[in-house]
C-alpha cells in the first residue's frame, strides 16, 4: 500500500491507495499533520510520496522522518509521465501537477480541462497527447468574500451559505450571489471557450467548494475529489517503472 499526503494552503489529506484505488482518507492540520502517526499504522504502507504548497512546519517534518518506510516529496525535477509545456516549472504549484496527472490517468487520451475549486480555483488543460501547456489561477470563494470585506470600509464579512438570488435584494445577498453566481459563470465561460478549441473537450471538478452548473454545463463535468491524490499515486508509480527501465 502507498500513503499520499497532499498538503495544501488550510487542510493537508492523507490517503492510503491499494493499487490505483483511494481506500481511506484523513484530513489533518497542514502545519502539524495531527493523526498522520496513527494513519501510517492502521495500513502496511511500503512507500509513499508529498505534495505541498507550502513550506513543512519543524513538527510534521519530524513526523515524516519518523516513518519507516521511503517518502519522495514532489519537486519540479521529479519525473512525470506527462510533457510538462510550462515555462517556469519551479514555480508550478506540485498540486496543479497533480491535478494533470490524475485527470489523464483516468481519462489517456482525451482532452482535458482540470477545474480545482479550492482556496484558488485553477484551470489546468492537458491535451490528447500528453502535452500539459499551463493554466490560469483565480480567488476562490472565500478568499472572494474575504476580500470584499476587508478591502472595503462597510461591507460585511458574508457566509457562502443562505439565499442566492439572481440578483441581491440586500447587502449579504448582494454579495454572496455577486461571489457564487460569479464563480459560476465564470467557470462555465472558461469550459464553453476551451469547448471551442478542443471539441471533445472532458472536464473534471475537484476542490472542496460545491458549484451549481446549468444543465447543459452538468453533463460534461465529471466531480472526484481525488484527482490530486490519484496524480500523486501515478507519480510514484512512475517512479518504479523508470527504475525498472534503468
Amino acid at each position: 500500500m502507498k500513503l499520499i499526503i497532499d498538503i495544501g494552503n488550510t487542510v493537508a489529506k492523507l490517503v492510503a491507495f491499494r493499487g490505483n484505488d483511494p481506500v481511506d482518507e484523513l484530513h489533518a492540520d497542514d502545519e502539524t499533520l495531527t493523526g498522520l502517526e496513527e494513519f501510517s499504522k492502521k495500513y502496511p504502507f511500503r512507500k509513499g510520496i508529498l505534495a505541498t504548497v507550502r513550506d513543512i512546519s519543524e513538527e510534521a517534518q519530524r513526523k515524516l522522518d519518523a516513518l519507516d518506510f521511503p517518502m519522495l516529496y514532489l519537486t519540479h525535477e521529479t519525473p512525470i509521465p506527462i510533457h510538462n509545456h510550462y515555462r517556469t516549472p519551479q514555480t508550478l504549484g506540485a498540486d496543479r501537477v497533480a491535478a494533470v496527472v490524475g485527470a489523464s490517468t483516468l481519462k489517456p487520451g482525451q482532452d482535458l480541462l482540470i477545474i480545482d475549486a479550492g482556496t484558488c480555483i485553477t484551470y489546468e488543460v492537458i491535451d490528447k497527447y500528453g502535452n500539459y501547456w499551463g493554466g490560469n489561477i483565480a480567488p476562490g470563494m472565500y478568499m472572494r468574500l474575504k476580500s470584499l470585506h476587508h478591502f472595503t470600509a462597510k461591507l460585511p464579512l458574508v457566509s457562502p451559505r443562505g439565499d442566492v438570488p439572481g440578483m441581491g435584494y440586500d447587502t449579504h445577498t448582494a454579495i454572496r450571489s455577486g461571489v457564487l453566481r460569479g464563480m459560476k459563470y465564470e467557470i462555465e465561460g472558461y469550459i464553453r471557450s476551451m469547448r471551442a478549441k478542443y471539441p471533445n473537450l472532458m472536464v473534471f471538478l475537484t476542490g472542496g467548494d460545491e458549484i451549481n452548473f446549468d444543465a447543459g454545463i452538468k453533463s460534461i463535468v465529471f466531480s472526484d475529489k481525488y484527482i490530486v491524490p490519484r496524480g500523486l499515486n501515478r507519480i510514484l508509480d512512475y517512479q518504479d517503472s523508470l527504475s525498472i527501465e534503468k
